[in-house]
């Protein structure tokens, strides 16, 4: 818990763990009001589907450029650009007259939430470099926290009774907050980095991180889409246990990234990925026990496995030797990201051809495929 109170008594620290409160609350206050858009709009969902698709495209057509934008603009400015450019990105879906302005719409925000993502990832890592501090796993879980504040704030709905208004009032507030605190920040710029010229045996570290990056960031995307499933088929769930395995993984993922940093520090980045996989790894072998207790304890197991994985990833990628801290970060970013995507859809897959009970396996295959890539990463330093 020792960097969540350097976050809470150091704004220098609590500047930028808003930033990623931030992001997820503007992006929970848009998935609220999906159905209400879907409403609005009168489509269906095969158009909602390709609409959403424009977000992640915006993702992903950012991600080549954002190191290159990063590092010209410095990335504490980079960072606060980027608040000012989901903010008010943020508000153009709800907005949205037509499907068309909606897509476009989406384009943007994807791209504002890749940019400012990649950008607050950087921008930790080289806090962390500068003040020899380690945070990243605690400023993940502010992350957390902002989609707790969505759930509160959803209970406005009634109130408010207008999405846009909603939105707007949301933006405004966590604007002024991101305003006051930026001063913190916006000054720092990356240290220089001494570039080696490409070569495999610069790629293979990252390619291994970005495989990790994609089954950690696959895995937990799957796990919000399909636990709930989980337990009402197959391990035949009462209706009031069904949530209870997400609200379980949620709870440990935001409680093991406020511990992560402090473990990180003793035991060293790579060993903690390998500890969290391993951990996700006894978590998939509950749940596949599919008896509902068991099954709700495995989900917790993963969340708290799969909490530290992700931030390590952005720390050791901003550490690359050769390679710069936006671009390590970039890269792990698009992987996991893609995998976010994909990895639900391939499960989905599975689960309709074969059973979801197979889906589960190879989530277990793959936090075990994680735990091996760390003994080469662990072998490959110390060589």
């Amino acid at each position: 818990m020792k960097s969540l109170w350097l976050i809470l008594s150091n704004p220098r620290y609590f500047g930028v763990a808003w930033v990623f409160t931030s992001i997820n609350i503007w992006f929970g206050t848009w998935a609220i009001y999906i159905p209400t858009v879907k409403e609005k709009l009168d489509i269906n969902k095969a158009d909602l589907g390709i609409a959403l698709f424009c977000l992640s495209l915006g993702v992903f057509t950012i991600f080549p450029i954002a190191s290159k934008v990063i590092n010209k603009l410095g990335v504490g400015r980079a960072s606060w650009y980027g608040v000012i450019f989901a903010s008010v990105t943020a508000m153009l879906p709800l907005m949205a007259p037509n499907y068309y302005l909606l897509m476009a719409a989406l384009y943007l925000f994807g791209a504002s939430n890749g940019f400012i993502d990649i950008a607050i990832n950087t921008l930790v890592t080289e806090i962390e470099k500068e003040d020899k501090q380690n945070f990243m796993s605690a400023a993940h879980g502010f992350f957390s926290l902002g989609g707790i504040l969505v759930g509160l704030g959803s209970f406005l709905i009634p109130v408010i009774g207008n999405p846009v208004l909603h939105m707007g009032i949301t933006v405004v507030l966590v604007f002024i907050v991101n305003f006051f605190l930026k001063k913190h920040y916006v000054h720092v710029v990356a240290a220089p980095v001494e570039k080696e010229p490409f070569s495999l045996k610069l790629f293979k570290p990252l390619l291994l991180l970005g495989i990790i990056g994609f089954v950690s960031f696959g895995a937990e995307g799957a796990i919000v889409d399909w636990s709930s499933l989980f337990l009402k088929e197959m391990t035949m769930a009462p209706e009031m246990l069904i949530g209870a395995g997400f609200l379980a993984f949620s709870t440990t993922m935001t409680l093991g990234r406020f511990l992560g940093d402090g473990i990180s520090a003793k035991i060293g980045p790579i060993r903690i990925v390998g500890l969290g996989a391993l951990i996700a790894a006894v978590g998939f072998v509950l749940v596949l026990t599919q008896q509902t207790a068991w099954s709700i304890v495995g989900f917790a197991l993963n969340g708290l496995g799969f909490s530290v994985i992700v931030p390590e990833l952005f720390r050791i990628g901003g550490n690359v030797k050769g390679v710069d801290s936006s671009q390590g970060v970039a890269f792990i970013a698009g992987a996991g990201y893609m995998g976010f995507l994909l990895g639900p859809v391939i499960l989905g897959f599975i689960a309709e051809s074969a059973s979801l009970n197979y889906s589960f396996i190879l989530l277990l295959c793959m936090a075990l495929l994680v735990f091996g890539i760390t003994f080469f990463l662990r072998r490959r330093k110390n060589s």
